[in-house]
């Protein structure tokens, strides 16, 4: 077992039972990003929160130092050799993400003009491209929203991957991988989502950043 699933099932043992699907989601978004893909991700309420806090693990360093690439520090110090150490400096490695919940010009008037159950749809629908991955989050598995995002994904060749609660409601079906933590609560459930996101963030950056 990876060493980083070993050290989540030691503090929460609680989520044994997840392990094997956090591999497999561990395994798609991995080959997401070795093919040059992105990850969309989305989710109500404190899932939203959740979003947004994936996607700043992946944006910029988490837990290892990021230095960008030496072919894209000679690259930009051919254009800007008077300003090329400051700015490469500055820079992190990213892995590309997008979270859906953070547009809201957009979305309020997506919600207003045609449908509130459609924005992450719609989203996914401009955004996503076959081989990227949707990470959806949802304590229920039902929210409606989520459901018509990852049938979008699904028609668009995406991989689908979802966080959600025990039952697994309606994504269960829709996603290639659910990770279903063993409680049916809201608090529960999402006191139970942050250490998974963190612990797939924590290995993507390792297989990336981590030589």
């Amino acid at each position: 077992m990876n060493r980083h699933l070993q050290a989540l099932y030691a503090k929460y043992p609680d989520l044994k039972e997840c392990l094997p699907e956090i591999q497999q989601s561990f395994s798609l978004l991995e080959t997401c990003y070795r093919h040059n893909g992105k990850v969309l991700v989305a989710g109500n309420g404190g899932s939203a929160a959740d979003s947004e806090h994936i996607v700043g693990e992946l944006m910029k360093s988490f837990m290892l130092t990021r230095s960008v690439p030496e072919t894209f520090r000679h690259q930009f110090t051919q254009l800007f050799p008077e300003e090329a150490d400051e700015i490469c400096n500055g820079l992190q490695g990213a892995l590309p993400a997008i979270s859906l919940v953070s547009q809201s010009a957009f979305m309020t008037a997506y919600a207003n003009d045609v449908d509130s159950d459609m924005v992450f749809a719609q989203q996914v629908y401009g955004y996503g491209n076959e081989g990227d991955v949707f990470l959806s989050l949802s304590t229920s598995g039902n929210s409606r929203n989520i459901i018509r995002a990852l049938q979008i994904a699904k028609a668009k060749g995406m991989k689908t991957v979802g966080l959600t609660g025990k039952s697994g409601g309606k994504m269960k079906v829709l996603c290639d991988v659910t990770i279903t933590v063993p409680y049916y609560e809201t608090p529960d459930v999402q006191e139970r989502h942050l250490p998974i996101y963190h612990t797939l963030c924590i290995m993507l950056e390792e297989v990336f950043f981590g030589g």
